[in-house]
């Protein structure tokens, strides 16, 4: 079977075609010049379109019709005399964009706006005269796709429309379907225009028209749009491309041959199924040379098959009879219909060898999952029509952030959200327009489950890359900068760490009004919600960006607190007579800690904790030990200790420890801070304490600061203070 035959094959399954049919302008000119053909006639211009409509939704009954009929003739008239710089009739222009979504399945609505998608902003026809004669919905799509004057932007015209469009798009995803029609259509025609204005359409195209396209699952727009962006940016390897697929094509059909042994193998399993061909476009089979370094490729590697079944299950039997009957290249398989991609896509992926080792790649799906594969969002319909229940309704209400975050809704990707989201705080056109670039070449999503307390409160879904940092404003908005630290799989982790598909993640949040991101943050964060809300709180705050950085300094010394003196050394008592007692800057014993001495020189005894490591070390050295134990009559106040407080780095948070510890009545004799490790930092604080019962207190004050998660005594000597 030819190539062609196997993608007929292909639609006789209820599959819409790969490639979008190319419109004979000459011939819509022609009837479009003519105009009407009757006040109560389908106009010969859009008597195709028509067909292709009824034929997508048989239930589109006289009054769909009739409502293209007056769209058209609005269109027509409202642009006679127009004419588009190729010389055809502008009429043709809306003419064709409609005919594409027709085939893709669009809606009666969808439709209208398109005809009419030009009428507001290049003829005297207003927004008020669309919504009187078309109703409010037709009106918005119209609305959406309408182009900012310059005269009002100048050069923040281009990004400043395709905010407009976004945001439009949030409410109905219809807008940004005719958008993306629109520009097929433009690329088609763009030969006339001047070489640099190709050029700078075609970037425009590749860096978010492509994206879009991809992230709102139009697969067949997105296909044709690449392989135009292609030949007009890179002519040369797009020849060189085109050649091999016509050298290819003129050779032997080794594809054609596995996908007749596939078929035989699916009749005997009894497994009702179309196989059908995929030519890969050029821009794929440009990929495939990238991926295999220049390689030369084989007849198989130039299209795949794809096997159209009924339902679900039968997805997973061909699977099976595919792994059984030839050798699988385990490697190759993906099961995107068990966890759909964020464009909503399903299917199997596979490849498979057969007995003379030619290996194919093959998708499986469903009649269901190709059109969607085929036309994203536009096979969805009207978004409106989906029906909400008032329990729906009151759920959704009560959700969480992070339940919310990741949900899956036709009407309202994930993704459009996020970018919805952060767009508002981008006023600046440069801004958004860089940072919706960045946005969407990140073509790949994961899925975070979100924890709290060990709980599971929902998944989260986002940009593949993105770190703890940018979970922290994806959920939480500008309140992300009050996240101090984050456990990942049940783990501390700093907030720098990447984040993989299927990861748990905990935030720790502290809602004091002292908690700020660092300006390191902005290393971590590649998401544009993250780093405009990092960017902006760091120009609002820059001297408390700057202020009490660890690394600044790695030892202080505060002063006491205010009011307090330094008292004097607790006193431990040994049976020495004579000699000097000392506690040990080491571990600073505090009663009831149990002690030992040894002497040292000048014959003071030193004490020690029991379980200090000095302790072992003397021992094994051959010292012998001193007893020594606390006097009875120790003074009420003056017992030193030193506590090591390990911590998230974070700004301020040498401030607000000593701040606790000041809280307690407690007076600090030094101080000193560890450079941060990934994102972690030890602070080393040598206290004077009323009594030794306040040393217990002092240490739950001191874990209740935020980003703290672990205060203990010293056990470690420190090199300054040895004895």
């Amino acid at each position: 079977m030819s190539a062609d035959n196997a993608v007929d094959a292909g639609r006789s399954a209820g599959a819409p075609r790969r490639g979008l049919r190319r419109i004979d302008l000459l011939r819509l000119g022609r009837a479009a010049l003519l105009g009407p053909s009757g006040r109560d006639r389908v106009p010969d211009a859009i008597e195709h379109l028509t067909k292709v409509h009824r034929a997508r939704h048989p239930e589109a009954g006289p009054e769909a019709i009739e409502t293209l009929r007056r769209a058209y003739v609005l269109a027509e008239s409202s642009h006679r005399g127009q004419m588009r710089k190729s010389g055809e009739p502008y009429i043709t222009h809306p003419l064709a964009v409609t005919l594409i979504l027709a085939e893709l399945g669009a809606e009666t609505t969808t439709l209208t706006a398109s005809l009419l998608h030009d009428t507001v902003e290049d003829t005297d026809v207003t927004l008020d005269q669309v919504r009187e004669e078309f109703g409010q919905e037709v009106s918005y799509l119209v609305d959406g796709v309408t182009k900012l004057e310059k005269v009002d932007y100048g050069a923040a015209a281009e990004p400043e429309t395709f905010r407009k469009m976004l945001v439009a798009t949030g409410n109905d995803v219809r807008v940004m379907s005719i958008k993306l029609a629109d520009r097929l259509h433009n690329m088609r025609t763009l030969g006339v225009m001047r070489p640099e204005k190709q050029v700078r359409i075609a970037k425009v195209t590749r860096d978010v028209l492509i994206p879009l396209a991809e992230r709102l699952g139009v697969q067949a727009l997105k296909t044709e749009l690449e392989d135009l962006v292609f030949a007009i940016l890179h002519p040369e390897e797009h020849a060189r491309t085109r050649a091999m697929i016509a050298a290819n094509a003129a050779g032997p059909d080794l594809l054609a041959a596995v996908a007749e042994d596939l078929r035989k193998v699916l009749r005997e399993a009894d497994i009702a199924a179309e196989v059908a061909i995929r030519p890969r476009h050029a821009v794929s089979v440009h990929r495939v040379l990238l991926k295999r370094g220049g390689a030369e490729l084989g007849s198989c590697d130039f299209g795949r098959l794809l096997v159209v079944v009924a339902e679900d299950a039968d997805c997973y039997a061909v699977l099976g009879e595919l792994h059984t009957c030839f050798t699988p290249v385990i490697a190759e398989f993906k099961d995107f219909i068990a966890a759909p991609k964020f464009n909503l896509y399903q299917s199997l992926h596979t490849a498979v060898a057969d007995e003379r080792g030619r290996i194919a790649e093959v998708l499986v799906r469903t009649r269901r999952m190709h059109r969607v594969a085929e036309a994203g969002v536009i096979a969805l319909g009207d978004p409106h029509a989906v029906e909400e229940t008032p329990q729906a309704a009151e759920a959704e209400q009560g959700a969480s952030a992070a339940e919310t975050w990741g949900r899956v809704d036709p009407t309202q990707p994930g993704w459009l959200a996020r970018l919805l989201e952060w767009q508002r705080d981008a006023p600046d056109p440069d801004t958004f327009w860089s940072a919706l670039r960045d946005d969407l070449a990140q073509d790949r999503e994961i899925t975070v489950f979100a924890t709290e307390s060990g709980e599971s409160i929902g998944t989260m879904r986002l940009a593949a890359g993105a770190s703890c940092v940018d979970a922290a404003y994806a959920v939480h908005g500008e309140a992300g900068h009050q996240c101090v630290g984050a456990r990942v799989n049940g783990r501390l982790a700093p907030l720098g760490t990447r984040l993989r598909d299927g990861d748990t993640l905990q935030l720790l949040m502290d809602d004091s009004a002292t908690s700020g991101p660092d300006a390191d943050w902005l290393e971590h964060a590649i998401t544009p919600a993250a780093r405009i809300a990092i960017t902006r709180w760091l120009t609002q705050n820059p001297a408390t960006a700057d202020e009490d950085k660890p690394t600044s300094a790695p030892a202080v010394r505060p002063t006491h607190a205010a009011g307090q003196a330094r008292a004097a050394e607790p006193v431990a008592v040994t049976d020495l007579p004579h000699a000097t007692v000392r506690l040990a800057r080491c571990c600073t014993p505090v009663p009831p800690d149990g002690l030992t001495g040894f002497v040292i020189r000048g014959g003071t005894v030193a004490v020690h904790r029991v379980e200090c490591p000095s302790t072992a070390r003397m021992v094994t050295a051959g010292r012998a030990p001193v007893p020594v134990r606390w006097r009875d009559d120790s003074p009420a106040n003056g017992f030193r200790a030193t506590i090591l407080a390990e911590a998230l780095s974070r700004p301020r948070l040498l401030a607000d420890l000593t701040e606790a510890i000041a809280a307690q009545g407690v007076g600090i004799v030094s101080a000193a801070v560890e450079p941060p490790q990934e994102h972690r930092v030890r602070h080393t604080y040598t206290v004077e304490l009323p009594d030794p019962q306040a040393l217990a207190v002092l240490m739950r004050a001191m874990r209740s600061v935020p980003g703290v998660y672990d205060v203990y005594r010293a056990r470690l000597a420190v090199t300054a203070a040895q004895p």
